[in-house]
């Protein structure tokens, strides 16, 4: 999907992988539905499940990590950067889970931001942060030489600035209670790196360094840090690719057939919840069909 000059990770994946197709010529095949802007209010909630930061909750994987999360009783924070319609929606779909929510608008790119949506976390639960879920990211995609510095640096300041600014804010409270757990949604382009896309691989790879880094600093104090590095996922975008598009991409993946959002979100889930997730920390685990096999 295209959005403000934007290709979306995937669609630029698919770019690379197929010979005479470009990420934006494939992206212009698939019809994205327009949002609505409304504003959302966050409002204090009474449910007692672990309090959950979602950064970019409202749409695709965010979005089905968040329902997963809720369906697990959990107060979740839907952050979003533009349309909280969208993340309303998801809030909604969590209490019809049984869990509860709140959607809260923040600039995950500035320290500003991160921190005001930390502030409208602790109005809206009484509770401390226990698990941290970083999937807020964005595209800048272009060739080495015709990237410009603004391409560069709006990537470096979400995708990998943000994740850690965000974990730095998350840290100080969960070293304090000595008991959290943090997600990183990197990418195998991270891992196997992708032409057109040296800003997002430089960010996912080092998201995937600072997750075992920050393990290693805070695993005595009993909090976990680990990565997901997600491969093809199917989603709204890739249902309208063409048939000949769909089958070339499968084609190159070893199991035969894209991802589900939901088989991310499980992984999120049990790395965030699972009393058996305990002792693994430090680690990024592939998505991925087996495309980037061989690679840690």
């Amino acid at each position: 999907m295209v959005v403000a000059g934007r290709v979306s990770p995937m669609l630029a994946l698919l770019g690379a992988l197929l010979p005479g197709a470009s990420a934006l010529s494939i992206a212009r095949s698939v019809r994205a539905p327009m949002r609505g802007l409304a504003r959302a209010s966050p409002l204090q909630m009474a449910a007692d499940g672990p309090v959950c930061i979602v950064t970019g909750g409202s749409r695709g994987l965010g979005r089905a990590i968040a329902l997963k999360l809720g369906s697990e009783g959990c107060r979740v924070v839907v952050n979003y950067a533009a349309s909280a319609e969208a993340a309303e929606k998801v809030v909604e779909e969590i209490k019809g889970l049984g869990g509860d929510g709140v959607a809260v608008q923040a600039d995950m790119s500035s320290i500003e931001g991160i921190s005001a949506l930390f502030e409208a976390t602790a109005k809206a639960f009484p509770d401390p942060v226990e698990v941290l879920v970083n999937n807020a990211g964005i595209t800048r995609d272009t060739l080495v030489l015709r990237m410009k510095p603004n391409q560069w640096e709006d990537v470096i300041n979400t995708n990998l600035n943000g994740v850690f600014y965000a974990s730095q804010a998350a840290a100080k409270v969960m070293l304090k209670k000595r008991k959290g757990r943090i997600i990183n949604i990197a990418s195998v382009v991270g891992k196997i790196g992708n032409p057109g896309q040296a800003n997002y691989a430089a960010a996912k790879g080092g998201v995937i360094a600072m997750t075992m880094t920050m393990a290693k600093e805070f695993a005595s104090r009993g909090v976990t840090v680990n990565a997901v590095a997600p491969g093809f996922i199917s989603s709204d975008m890739t249902d309208e690719l063409p048939a000949d598009i769909i089958e070339q991409v499968t084609k190159s993946i070893p199991v035969g057939r894209f991802g589900k959002p939901e088989e991310v979100a499980g992984l999120v889930k049990y790395l965030a919840l699972d009393p058996s997730a305990d002792y693994i920390t430090g680690h990024c685990i592939n998505v991925d069909g087996g495309i980037a096999i061989g690679t840690c």
